[in-house]
Protein backbone atom coordinates (compact mmCIF):
# COMPACT_ATOMS: atom_id res chain seq x y z
CA UNK A 1 0.00 0.00 0.00
CA UNK A 2 1.34 3.23 -0.65
CA UNK A 3 1.20 5.56 1.65
CA UNK A 4 1.67 9.25 0.26
CA UNK A 5 2.20 12.63 2.03
CA UNK A 6 1.69 16.22 0.48
CA UNK A 7 5.01 18.05 0.45
CA UNK A 8 4.72 22.17 0.30
CA UNK A 9 8.46 22.68 -0.45
CA UNK A 10 7.91 27.12 0.44
CA UNK A 11 10.88 26.58 2.68
CA UNK A 12 13.77 27.49 0.40
CA UNK A 13 14.38 30.80 -1.18
CA UNK A 14 13.20 31.20 -4.41
CA UNK A 15 13.36 34.11 -7.10
CA UNK A 16 9.79 35.08 -7.64
CA UNK A 17 9.94 34.85 -3.88
CA UNK A 18 12.85 37.17 -3.55
CA UNK A 19 10.90 39.49 -6.01
CA UNK A 20 7.26 39.50 -4.28
CA UNK A 21 8.42 39.33 -0.67
CA UNK A 22 12.33 40.39 -0.51
CA UNK A 23 15.33 38.85 -0.85
CA UNK A 24 15.01 35.38 1.33
CA UNK A 25 11.59 35.18 2.06
CA UNK A 26 10.11 31.96 2.51
CA UNK A 27 6.58 30.49 4.49
CA UNK A 28 8.76 30.59 7.97
CA UNK A 29 8.13 33.82 8.51
CA UNK A 30 4.87 33.76 8.81
CA UNK A 31 5.43 30.31 11.10
CA UNK A 32 7.48 32.93 13.03
CA UNK A 33 5.34 35.69 13.60
CA UNK A 34 2.04 33.50 14.11
CA UNK A 35 0.27 34.65 17.35
CA UNK A 36 -2.94 33.29 19.33
CA UNK A 37 -6.21 34.45 17.59
CA UNK A 38 -8.92 33.76 20.16
CA UNK A 39 -8.37 32.34 23.79
CA UNK A 40 -6.63 28.87 24.16
CA UNK A 41 -5.57 28.83 20.40
CA UNK A 42 -2.09 27.13 20.42
CA UNK A 43 0.18 29.70 17.86
CA UNK A 44 2.62 29.81 17.24
CA UNK A 45 3.69 26.64 16.36
CA UNK A 46 7.52 25.68 16.95
CA UNK A 47 9.29 23.60 14.49
CA UNK A 48 10.92 20.75 16.56
CA UNK A 49 13.86 20.99 13.95
CA UNK A 50 13.78 24.65 14.24
CA UNK A 51 13.58 26.53 10.63
CA UNK A 52 15.69 24.87 7.90
CA UNK A 53 15.88 25.36 4.46
CA UNK A 54 14.95 22.42 2.39
CA UNK A 55 16.71 22.79 -0.62
CA UNK A 56 19.94 21.53 1.27
CA UNK A 57 20.26 17.62 0.86
CA UNK A 58 21.44 17.24 4.62
CA UNK A 59 18.24 18.44 5.93
CA UNK A 60 16.19 16.69 3.24
CA UNK A 61 18.00 13.42 3.72
CA UNK A 62 17.08 13.78 7.39
CA UNK A 63 13.41 14.21 6.49
CA UNK A 64 13.56 11.15 4.14
CA UNK A 65 14.52 9.03 6.61
CA UNK A 66 11.45 10.07 9.39
CA UNK A 67 8.97 9.89 6.47
CA UNK A 68 10.96 6.35 5.67
CA UNK A 69 11.11 5.52 9.58
CA UNK A 70 7.91 5.71 10.12
CA UNK A 71 5.65 3.93 8.06
CA UNK A 72 5.42 6.51 4.53
CA UNK A 73 6.38 5.53 1.19
CA UNK A 74 6.46 8.31 -0.97
CA UNK A 75 6.18 12.19 -0.72
CA UNK A 76 3.84 13.87 -3.28
CA UNK A 77 5.20 17.48 -4.26
CA UNK A 78 3.19 20.33 -5.05
CA UNK A 79 4.53 21.36 -8.00
CA UNK A 80 4.50 24.75 -9.30
CA UNK A 81 4.52 26.07 -12.74
CA UNK A 82 3.06 29.10 -14.59
CA UNK A 83 3.08 30.28 -17.86
CA UNK A 84 6.21 32.06 -17.73
CA UNK A 85 7.79 29.14 -15.72
CA UNK A 86 8.37 27.26 -12.71
CA UNK A 87 8.61 27.93 -9.32
CA UNK A 88 9.85 26.69 -6.00
CA UNK A 89 11.53 24.10 -7.57
CA UNK A 90 14.80 23.72 -5.42
CA UNK A 91 13.34 22.08 -2.50
CA UNK A 92 12.71 18.76 -4.57
CA UNK A 93 15.47 19.37 -7.47
CA UNK A 94 18.52 20.57 -4.67
CA UNK A 95 17.02 18.86 -1.81
CA UNK A 96 15.46 15.83 -1.96
CA UNK A 97 16.71 14.55 -5.25
CA UNK A 98 19.96 15.14 -4.22
CA UNK A 99 19.76 13.81 -0.51
CA UNK A 100 21.69 10.47 -0.15
CA UNK A 101 18.81 8.65 1.77
CA UNK A 102 16.54 9.79 -1.31
CA UNK A 103 15.74 6.52 -2.54
CA UNK A 104 14.60 5.34 0.25
CA UNK A 105 11.19 6.79 -0.65
CA UNK A 106 9.15 7.22 -4.26
CA UNK A 107 8.17 10.79 -5.23
CA UNK A 108 5.32 12.39 -7.85
CA UNK A 109 4.34 15.25 -8.65
CA UNK A 110 1.06 17.04 -7.91
CA UNK A 111 0.52 19.81 -10.14
CA UNK A 112 -0.64 22.79 -8.19
CA UNK A 113 -2.28 24.71 -10.88
CA UNK A 114 -3.98 27.18 -8.66
CA UNK A 115 -3.75 31.16 -8.52
CA UNK A 116 -1.12 32.59 -6.77
CA UNK A 117 -2.18 34.85 -4.51
CA UNK A 118 -0.45 37.51 -2.09
CA UNK A 119 -1.93 35.45 1.12
CA UNK A 120 1.64 36.13 2.78
CA UNK A 121 -0.27 37.34 5.54
CA UNK A 122 -3.66 38.44 3.83
CA UNK A 123 -5.00 41.84 5.48
CA UNK A 124 -8.36 42.09 6.90
CA UNK A 125 -10.35 43.18 4.11
CA UNK A 126 -8.86 39.91 2.49
CA UNK A 127 -8.39 41.34 -1.24
CA UNK A 128 -5.57 39.94 -2.09
CA UNK A 129 -3.26 40.60 -5.29
CA UNK A 130 -2.87 38.10 -7.61
CA UNK A 131 0.81 37.11 -8.29
CA UNK A 132 0.39 34.33 -10.64
CA UNK A 133 -2.29 32.92 -13.10
CA UNK A 134 -3.33 29.54 -12.16
CA UNK A 135 -4.82 28.95 -16.24
CA UNK A 136 -1.87 28.25 -18.82
CA UNK A 137 -1.77 27.86 -22.60
CA UNK A 138 -0.99 24.58 -24.46
CA UNK A 139 2.31 25.71 -25.15
CA UNK A 140 3.54 25.86 -21.35
CA UNK A 141 1.64 22.38 -20.76
CA UNK A 142 3.93 21.29 -23.38
CA UNK A 143 6.81 22.61 -21.64
CA UNK A 144 5.83 21.69 -18.22
CA UNK A 145 5.04 18.17 -19.04
CA UNK A 146 8.06 17.69 -20.94
CA UNK A 147 10.03 18.76 -17.88
CA UNK A 148 8.31 16.38 -16.21
CA UNK A 149 8.60 13.54 -18.30
CA UNK A 150 12.24 14.46 -18.81
CA UNK A 151 13.76 15.09 -15.43
CA UNK A 152 11.51 12.97 -13.33
CA UNK A 153 9.88 10.22 -14.77
CA UNK A 154 12.77 8.28 -15.64
CA UNK A 155 13.89 8.49 -12.21
CA UNK A 156 13.72 4.74 -10.55
CA UNK A 157 12.16 6.10 -7.45
CA UNK A 158 9.19 8.20 -8.97
CA UNK A 159 6.01 6.67 -8.35
CA UNK A 160 4.56 4.71 -10.97
CA UNK A 161 1.15 2.80 -11.48
CA UNK A 162 1.96 -0.50 -13.26
CA UNK A 163 4.63 1.41 -15.06
CA UNK A 164 3.22 3.82 -15.63
CA UNK A 165 4.31 7.48 -13.92
CA UNK A 166 1.94 9.01 -11.29
CA UNK A 167 1.06 13.04 -12.34
CA UNK A 168 -1.73 14.32 -10.18
CA UNK A 169 -3.43 17.98 -11.14
CA UNK A 170 -5.03 20.03 -9.05
CA UNK A 171 -7.66 22.45 -10.52
CA UNK A 172 -9.68 20.54 -13.12
CA UNK A 173 -11.52 23.86 -13.80
CA UNK A 174 -8.41 26.25 -13.92
CA UNK A 175 -7.03 23.69 -16.51
CA UNK A 176 -9.63 23.24 -18.68
CA UNK A 177 -10.66 27.32 -18.77
CA UNK A 178 -6.80 27.56 -19.53
CA UNK A 179 -6.55 25.34 -22.69
CA UNK A 180 -9.87 26.51 -24.13
CA UNK A 181 -12.30 24.00 -23.31
CA UNK A 182 -13.02 20.18 -22.43
CA UNK A 183 -11.78 18.74 -25.93
CA UNK A 184 -8.52 20.97 -25.82
CA UNK A 185 -8.07 19.32 -22.40
CA UNK A 186 -8.18 15.90 -23.78
CA UNK A 187 -6.19 16.68 -26.32
CA UNK A 188 -3.30 18.17 -24.37
CA UNK A 189 -3.71 15.24 -22.29
CA UNK A 190 -3.52 13.01 -25.26
CA UNK A 191 -0.26 14.46 -26.08
CA UNK A 192 0.91 14.21 -22.39
CA UNK A 193 0.34 10.62 -22.54
CA UNK A 194 1.69 10.19 -26.51
CA UNK A 195 5.25 11.68 -24.93
CA UNK A 196 4.97 9.73 -21.97
CA UNK A 197 4.84 6.51 -24.02
CA UNK A 198 7.48 8.00 -26.36
CA UNK A 199 9.69 8.08 -23.46
CA UNK A 200 9.68 4.32 -22.63
CA UNK A 201 6.55 3.89 -19.99
CA UNK A 202 3.54 1.90 -20.95
CA UNK A 203 1.33 4.99 -20.18
CA UNK A 204 1.00 7.51 -17.91
CA UNK A 205 -1.40 7.35 -14.51
CA UNK A 206 -3.19 10.15 -14.44
CA UNK A 207 -4.94 11.54 -11.22
CA UNK A 208 -7.26 14.13 -10.55
CA UNK A 209 -8.01 16.45 -7.07
CA UNK A 210 -11.73 16.84 -6.44
CA UNK A 211 -13.82 18.35 -3.91
CA UNK A 212 -16.73 19.68 -2.71
CA UNK A 213 -16.76 22.32 -0.62
CA UNK A 214 -14.94 25.29 -2.28
CA UNK A 215 -13.03 27.01 0.17
CA UNK A 216 -9.88 28.90 -1.67
CA UNK A 217 -11.46 31.91 -3.51
CA UNK A 218 -9.70 30.91 -7.24
CA UNK A 219 -10.68 27.82 -7.05
CA UNK A 220 -12.82 26.99 -10.41
CA UNK A 221 -15.56 24.48 -10.30
CA UNK A 222 -16.82 22.04 -12.84
CA UNK A 223 -20.36 21.15 -12.91
CA UNK A 224 -19.85 17.05 -12.94
CA UNK A 225 -16.61 16.77 -11.64
CA UNK A 226 -17.06 12.41 -12.60
CA UNK A 227 -18.51 13.56 -16.33
CA UNK A 228 -14.72 15.82 -16.59
CA UNK A 229 -12.75 12.68 -14.70
CA UNK A 230 -14.16 9.96 -17.42
CA UNK A 231 -14.01 12.14 -20.75
CA UNK A 232 -10.44 13.59 -19.81
CA UNK A 233 -9.19 9.74 -19.46
CA UNK A 234 -8.05 9.99 -15.20
CA UNK A 235 -7.09 7.06 -13.76
CA UNK A 236 -7.70 7.83 -10.24
CA UNK A 237 -9.26 10.34 -7.78
CA UNK A 238 -8.51 11.97 -4.98
CA UNK A 239 -8.54 15.05 -2.07
CA UNK A 240 -5.89 17.40 -1.19
CA UNK A 241 -7.39 18.82 2.35
CA UNK A 242 -10.45 17.36 4.33
CA UNK A 243 -11.42 21.40 3.93
CA UNK A 244 -12.06 20.46 0.46
CA UNK A 245 -15.51 18.46 1.48
CA UNK A 246 -16.27 20.05 5.25
CA UNK A 247 -15.95 23.37 5.43
CA UNK A 248 -13.99 24.86 8.72
CA UNK A 249 -16.98 27.24 9.33
CA UNK A 250 -19.70 24.74 9.71
CA UNK A 251 -19.73 24.39 13.36
CA UNK A 252 -18.97 28.07 14.47
CA UNK A 253 -15.91 30.32 14.09
CA UNK A 254 -13.19 30.22 15.24
CA UNK A 255 -13.50 27.00 16.41
CA UNK A 256 -14.21 24.23 13.92
CA UNK A 257 -14.37 20.68 14.82
CA UNK A 258 -11.83 18.07 13.78
CA UNK A 259 -13.63 14.91 14.91
CA UNK A 260 -16.65 16.59 12.47
CA UNK A 261 -14.17 16.68 9.60
CA UNK A 262 -13.50 13.44 10.02
CA UNK A 263 -17.12 12.32 10.51
CA UNK A 264 -18.24 13.96 7.07
CA UNK A 265 -14.90 12.56 4.64
CA UNK A 266 -15.05 9.42 5.43
CA UNK A 267 -18.78 9.12 3.94
CA UNK A 268 -17.37 11.35 1.14
CA UNK A 269 -14.86 8.46 0.56
CA UNK A 270 -18.05 5.96 -0.14
CA UNK A 271 -19.98 8.92 -2.12
CA UNK A 272 -16.65 8.91 -4.22
CA UNK A 273 -16.59 5.59 -4.72
CA UNK A 274 -19.82 5.39 -6.09
CA UNK A 275 -19.73 8.41 -7.68
CA UNK A 276 -16.40 8.14 -9.82
CA UNK A 277 -15.76 4.94 -12.28
CA UNK A 278 -11.95 5.35 -11.56
CA UNK A 279 -10.27 4.60 -7.80
CA UNK A 280 -10.92 7.37 -5.35
CA UNK A 281 -7.86 7.51 -2.80
CA UNK A 282 -8.91 8.22 0.59
CA UNK A 283 -7.12 10.91 2.87
CA UNK A 284 -6.72 12.03 5.97
CA UNK A 285 -5.72 15.57 7.18
CA UNK A 286 -3.48 16.37 10.54
CA UNK A 287 -5.35 19.32 10.86
CA UNK A 288 -5.99 22.91 9.92
CA UNK A 289 -5.48 26.21 10.84
CA UNK A 290 -4.35 28.54 8.43
CA UNK A 291 -4.50 31.41 10.74
CA UNK A 292 -0.71 32.14 10.10
CA UNK A 293 -1.57 33.21 6.60
CA UNK A 294 -3.52 36.65 8.21
CA UNK A 295 -2.07 39.79 9.33
CA UNK A 296 -2.01 39.09 13.20
CA UNK A 297 -2.46 42.66 14.38
CA UNK A 298 -5.41 42.93 12.13
CA UNK A 299 -9.13 41.44 14.18
CA UNK A 300 -10.07 37.65 13.48
CA UNK A 301 -13.33 37.29 11.52
CA UNK A 302 -14.61 35.14 9.73
CA UNK A 303 -13.58 36.65 6.31
CA UNK A 304 -13.00 34.11 3.71
CA UNK A 305 -9.96 31.96 3.41
CA UNK A 306 -7.23 31.92 5.28
CA UNK A 307 -9.76 34.15 7.67
CA UNK A 308 -11.73 30.65 8.60
CA UNK A 309 -12.25 28.91 11.85
CA UNK A 310 -9.15 26.08 13.01
CA UNK A 311 -10.55 22.37 13.20
CA UNK A 312 -9.86 21.43 16.80
CA UNK A 313 -9.75 18.52 18.45
CA UNK A 314 -7.02 16.94 16.07
CA UNK A 315 -5.24 15.05 18.47
CA UNK A 316 -2.68 11.91 18.07
CA UNK A 317 -5.22 9.50 19.12
CA UNK A 318 -7.83 11.38 16.41
CA UNK A 319 -5.39 11.22 13.62
CA UNK A 320 -4.48 7.69 13.87
CA UNK A 321 -8.47 6.73 14.40
CA UNK A 322 -9.14 8.43 11.11
CA UNK A 323 -5.76 6.83 9.93
CA UNK A 324 -7.33 3.13 10.18
CA UNK A 325 -10.50 3.99 8.97
CA UNK A 326 -9.06 4.80 6.16
CA UNK A 327 -6.83 1.70 6.32
CA UNK A 328 -9.87 -0.16 6.06
CA UNK A 329 -11.64 1.68 3.45
CA UNK A 330 -8.44 1.13 0.61
CA UNK A 331 -7.88 -2.49 1.44
CA UNK A 332 -12.15 -3.09 0.65
CA UNK A 333 -11.71 -1.19 -2.31
CA UNK A 334 -9.63 -4.50 -3.54
CA UNK A 335 -7.71 -1.59 -5.82
CA UNK A 336 -5.07 -3.02 -7.96
CA UNK A 337 -2.36 -0.45 -6.10
CA UNK A 338 -4.37 1.12 -2.81
CA UNK A 339 -2.73 4.29 -1.86
CA UNK A 340 -3.53 6.97 1.02
CA UNK A 341 -2.24 10.30 0.63
CA UNK A 342 -1.99 12.70 3.76
CA UNK A 343 -1.86 16.25 4.32
CA UNK A 344 0.48 17.21 4.95
CA UNK A 345 4.37 16.76 5.43
CA UNK A 346 4.86 20.32 6.27
CA UNK A 347 2.08 22.57 5.78
CA UNK A 348 2.92 24.61 8.76
CA UNK A 349 0.78 27.62 7.58
CA UNK A 350 -2.55 25.86 7.63
CA UNK A 351 -1.81 23.74 10.43
CA UNK A 352 -1.32 20.36 8.54
CA UNK A 353 2.01 18.88 9.44
CA UNK A 354 3.76 15.64 9.70
CA UNK A 355 6.98 17.23 10.65
CA UNK A 356 7.54 16.95 14.75
CA UNK A 357 6.60 20.57 16.35
CA UNK A 358 7.69 21.29 20.44
CA UNK A 359 4.53 19.99 21.55
CA UNK A 360 4.24 16.50 20.23
CA UNK A 361 7.12 15.70 18.72
CA UNK A 362 6.93 13.02 16.41
CA UNK A 363 3.33 11.67 17.82
CA UNK A 364 1.70 11.83 14.49
CA UNK A 365 4.28 10.48 12.81
CA UNK A 366 4.34 7.54 15.23
CA UNK A 367 0.50 6.78 14.65
CA UNK A 368 1.53 7.01 10.97
CA UNK A 369 3.80 4.00 11.80
CA UNK A 370 2.00 2.02 14.30
CA UNK A 371 -0.67 1.71 11.30
CA UNK A 372 0.83 1.28 8.29
CA UNK A 373 4.41 0.01 10.01
CA UNK A 374 5.23 -3.38 9.38
CA UNK A 375 2.95 -6.03 7.48
CA UNK A 376 1.09 -2.73 5.73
Amino acid sequence: MEIATYYFPQYHSDPRNDAWHGKGWTEWDLVRTARPRYPGHRQPIVPAWGYFDESDPAWAARESDLAADHGVTCFLYDWYWYEDGPFLQGGLEKGFLRARTFRRLTFALMWANQVRNNIHPATFRNRPETLAAGAVSRAAFERLTEHAITTYFSRPNYLKVAGAPFFSLYELGTFVRGLGGLKEAREALESFRARTRAAGFPDLHLNAIVWGVSVLPAEVGVKDPAEVVARLGFASVGTYAWVHHYGPNSDGFPRGSYAKAAERNQAYWEEARRKFSVPYHPKVSMGWDPTPRTIQSDVYESRGYPWTAVLEGNTPAAFEASLRKAKAFALAARTPHPMITLNAWNEWTEGSYLLPDNVHGNAYLEAVGRVFGEGR
